[in-house]
Order: structure tokens, then C-alpha cells, then sequence
């Protein structure tokens, strides 16, 4: 079985212009995670920036500091690890059935 390459010309760039949206799409996404039992909320966008962070005032207390870092250090460390879950299953949705075919980067 042989590939037309015209045909893979076009494939790949209806792919590219796909994934192109894609990451537009993700760049508007959020995702959210708390620490602390929601006293620290990290927000992500979905292409993994760290858009936001929300603390609780009672959160603040001059004695607990070390708690406070690590429950931000927590609530960032998980939004970050759900956006890249998300960008994982919008990007593999697009470029999915291309890794039989042995091209770099799929």
C-alpha cells in the first residue's frame, strides 16, 4: 500500500491548522486546583501558564508561613498537572492515529 504524497501534504496541514485551534482553545481553558482544604486555589490556563492564585484570608497567619507555601506549592503543583492532562487528551484526539506511520514528533 502506498501513500499518495499529495495526499499526505494535505493531511498534514489540515492537522497543522487543527492543532493551531486547538491550542487556542486551550490557551482559554482553565483548570483549578485548591490545597488546604480550599484555602489556596491555583488557577492554570490549559496550555499549563499559572494565570491566578486565590488565597483565603484566614489562610495568612504570620506563625504558619511554611504551611502556606507548601499548601500554594500543592494547589500549583496539581493545576499544573491537570493541564497537562487536558493538553495530553485535546492534542492526542488531533495527532492519535499518526503514530503507526513512524513521523517524527507523533
Amino acid at each position: 500500500m502506498s501513500l499518495d504524497p499529495q495526499k499526505m501534504m494535505k493531511m498534514a496541514a489540515q492537522m497543522q491548522a487543527e492543532m493551531a485551534r486547538a491550542q487556542e482553545a486551550l490557551a482559554a481553558e482553565r483548570v483549578e486546583a485548591t490545597a488546604g482544604g480550599g484555602m489556596v486555589k491555583a488557577i492554570a490556563s490549559g496550555n499549563g501558564d499559572l494565570v491566578g492564585i486565590e488565597i483565603d484570608p484566614e489562610a495568612v497567619d504570620p506563625e504558619e508561613v511554611e504551611l502556606l507555601q507548601d499548601m500554594v506549592l500543592a494547589a500549583v503543583t496539581e493545576a499544573f498537572r491537570q493541564a497537562a492532562a487536558l493538553q495530553q487528551e485535546r492534542m492526542g484526539a488531533i495527532t492519535g492515529g499518526l503514530g503507526g506511520l513512524g513521523l517524527p514528533g507523533f
